[in-house]
C-alpha cells in the first residue's frame, strides 16, 4: 500500500515527541494567527460573494482539516484571496449550490491528484503563468473593491473588467466622502503598523479603529452614509450543520471546469506556501499529503457552508514568526475562529464596508508582487515574457478558468518545447574524434576517418517529438546520396513511440533510396525497445552495432558489396 499511496500527516508525526514547551510556542501562535484570520476570513467571503460568516466557517472546518491531514507541519489553511474571482464567477452563474458541487468535486480532484502522486508534477508549472495569473487575480480584486472603498452609490456593477471601470468613471460623482475617508485611512494603518508593532495585524487594528469612528460619527455627528457590513447582511453566529448537496449528472459535467479550476489554484498555492515555508524552518513537507489534505479540506468546507480553502502564505508567516512549529498551532488558530465566530459574531455587523475594502486592497498589493513582474518583463527571453503577458491578460479580461486552463497549455507545451531543445542532431564529418568518444574500441589511434559514399550522424539527447523532424532538415543540408548512413545513439538514453515512428520512417526512406542504415552505440535500454518493434527485422540484426569501429567496419562491408 505504501507503494501506491503516499499518505503521511505531518500532525501523527509531531505527536511523536510534543512537549509542553512545544504546546506553549504553538498555543501563541495559533492564537495569534486567529486572530490574524479572523479580519481576512471575513473580508475574503463578502468578496466571494457569500456572506461573512462562510468565510470565518471556512477558515474553521478547513483550516483544522488542513493542520489535521496536511503534509506540512505550519501550513494555516483558509480562504485566500486567489479564490476571490473564480468564486464570485461561480457563484454568478451557478448560485450557491452550484459552487458547493464544484468545490467538492475540486476536494476529490486535490485527493486523486495526492493519490497519483502528482505533488512534486505541480511545482514545475513554470514561473511565468504563476506570476501571471497571480497579478492578474490581484488586480482583479482591486477592480472589485473600488466601490466599496469609496463608497460609490451605483445601481449594479459589471461583471466585465473594462466595463467595471467605465462605470466607476461614469459614477465618480456618486463617491461618498466619509466612505471614502475610512477606507483610505485603513489602507493607510495597515500600511504604517508592521512600522509600530509586527505581530499586532493591522488589518485587526484598522477595522477596530474604523468600527469605533463609524459609530462614533453616526452618534454624534449624524453621519449615517458609511455602509456597514449589518447594512448588506444578516449575520448569523450559529454553526451549520452537515448537509451534503444532491448530486445530479449534468450539474457535475457542468461545474467540471470550475472545479478542475478551483482544485489547480488550490494545489499551486497550497505547495507554493509549504515550499516557502520549508525555507524558513528547514523542514521538507509531503506535497502528496499535502494535496490529500487539501482535498479533504474543500470536501468539509462546503458540506458546513464554507467555500474554496487553500494554504495561505501569509498566514503561514505569521505562524512561524509566532513560534509555531506543529500542526496543533493551526488547530488552535481554529479553534480561536470558533470561540470568535459563537460569541463575538454579532458584532461584525459593525464593520465599515469600506474598512474591508482596504484590507482587500492592501491584500491585492501584496498579491501583486510587481516587483517580480517587471523583473521578469524586462530580464527573461520573449517566450516567458508573452505567456506572462497573456495569462495576466486572459485572468483580468476574461475569468480565471480561461487563464488556467491557458496556462496549464502553455505549460505543456514549454515542457515540450524546452524537451525538444534538449537533443541535437548533428552531421559528423570527414573524421571521429576518438578523443571525446567512450562507446569505441580506440587503441592507439587518435581519430577515426570516415570512409567515402557514407555519412555519420549523432543524435545527443532524448529521442522524441521534434528530432525527427530535425534528422531530416539536416540530412536535407547535406545534399548528398551515400550508399551507407551511420546513427550514432551513443548519447541516446531513451526514446519514445514517436521518436520509433520517426526512426522507422527515415530506414524505410532511405531503404527506397538504395541507402543502407547501420546503428551505432545503442544502449541496452534503447536497444530493448527497438527489438520490442522488431528493428532488427527492419535493418537486420548486423547492422545494430555497439559501438563506431564495429559500425564503420561494417559500413566498409556494405561499401564493398554495392
Amino acid at each position: 500500500m505504501e507503494k501506491t499511496l503516499d499518505f503521511k500527516p505531518k500532525f501523527l508525526s509531531a505527536m511523536k515527541n510534543y512537549d509542553r514547551k512545544t504546546f506553549m510556542a504553538d498555543l501563541m501562535a495559533g492564537v495569534i494567527v486567529g486572530i490574524v484570520a479572523l479580519p481576512l476570513a471575513i473580508a475574503f467571503g463578502i468578496a466571494s460573494g457569500v456572506s461573512p460568516e462562510k468565510g470565518i466557517i471556512t477558515a474553521i472546518v478547513a483550516g483544522l482539516m488542513i493542520s489535521l491531514f496536511g503534509g506540512s507541519k505550519v501550513q494555516i489553511g483558509g480562504p485566500t484571496g486567489a479564490f476571490i474571482v473564480i468564486v464570485y464567477g461561480i457563484i454568478q452563474q451557478y448560485g450557491m449550490q452550484g459552487l458547493t458541487v464544484a468545490t467538492l468535486m475540486a476536494g476529490v480532484f486535490l485527493i486523486g491528484l495526492g493519490v497519483l502522486r502528482l505533488g512534486t508534477i505541480i511545482k514545475y508549472i513554470p514561473y511565468p503563468i504563476v506570476v501571471g495569473f497571480t497579478s492578474g487575480i490581484a488586480v482583479t480584486i482591486f477592480t472589485t473593491q473600488i466601490k466599496d472603498l469609496l463608497g460609490m452609490s451605483m445601481a449594479s456593477v459589471p461583471s466585465d473588467f473594462i466595463e467595471k471601470w467605465i462605470a466607476y468613471v461614469s459614477n465618480i460623482a456618486n463617491i461618498d466622502a466619509w466612505s471614502a475617508l475610512v477606507g483610505i485611512a485603513s489602507v493607510m494603518i495597515i500600511a504604517i503598523m508592521p512600522r509600530f508593532s509586527k505581530k499586532v495585524p493591522g488589518s485587526l487594528v484598522a477595522i477596530i479603529i474604523m468600527t469605533i469612528a463609524a459609530l462614533l460619527l453616526k452618534e454624534y455627528a449624524g453621519v449615517t452614509s458609511i455602509e456597514t457590513i449589518g447594512d448588506r447582511f444578516s449575520i448569523n453566529s450559529q454553526l451549520p450543520g452537515a448537509e451534503v448537496p444532491a448530486l445530479s449528472w449534468e450539474t457535475i459535467k457542468g461545474l467540471v471546469g470550475p472545479a478542475v479550476t478551483i482544485a489547480v489554484l488550490g494545489a499551486i498555492e497550497s505547495l507554493l506556501s509549504a515550499t516557502v515555508a520549508d525555507g524558513v524552518i528547514g523542514d521538507h513537507h509531503n506535497s502528496n499529503t499535502e494535496l490529500i489534505g487539501q482535498g479533504i479540506a474543500n470536501i468539509a468546507s462546503p458540506i458546513f457552508g464554507g467555500i474554496p480553502a487553500t494554504g495561505a502564505i501569509a498566514r503561514t508567516m505569521t505562524n512561524i514568526n509566532n513560534g509555531g512549529r506543529t500542526p496543533v498551532a493551526g488547530i488552535i488558530h481554529a479553534i480561536v475562529l470558533l470561540l470568535i465566530f459563537l460569541f463575538l459574531m454579532p458584532l461584525a455587523q459593525y464593520i465599515p464596508m469600506a474598512c474591508l475594502a482596504g484590507v482587500l486592497v492592501v491584500v491585492a498589493y501584496g498579491m501583486s508582487g510587481w516587483r517580480s513582474f517587471l523583473a521578469m518583463a524586462r530580464r527573461n527571453p520573449k517566450s516567458d515574457v508573452t505567456v506572462l503577458l497573456l495569462t495576466f491578460s486572459l485572468t483580468i479580461i476574461f475569468d480565471l478558468t480561461v487563464a488556467i486552463e491557458f496556462g496549464l497549455i502553455c505549460a505543456c507545451l514549454l515542457f515540450m518545447r524546452r524537451m525538444a531543445e534538449t537533443t541535437d542532431v548533428h552531421a559528423v564529418l570527414n573524421e571521429i574524434d576518438l578523443n571525446q568518444d567512450a562507446d569505441m574500441e580506440r587503441g592507439n589511434l587518435e581519430h577515426l576517418t570516415i570512409p567515402k559514399d557514407v555519412e555519420v550522424y549523432e543524435i545527443n539527447g532524448p529521442y522524441f517529438f521534434g528530432a525527427g523532424n530535425r534528422f531530416e532538415d539536416i540530412m536535407a543540408r547535406y545534399g548528398r546520396r551515400p550508399k551507407v548512413r551511420i546513427i550514432r545513439m551513443r548519447k541516446v538514453p531513451f526514446i519514445d513511440s514517436t521518436g520509433m515512428h520517426n526512426l522507422e520512417n527515415m530506414c524505410l526512406m532511405s531503404q527506397k533510396e538504395g541507402i543502407t542504415v547501420v546503428l551505432s552505440g545503442v544502449n541496452p535500454k534503447v536497444e530493448s525497445v527497438l527489438k520490442r518493434n522488431n528493428f532488427e527485422l527492419l535493418l537486420g540484426e548486423e547492422n545494430i552495432c555497439n559501438h563506431i569501429d564495429l559500425a564503420l567496419a561494417r559500413a566498409r562491408e556494405i561499401v564493398e558489396e554495392k
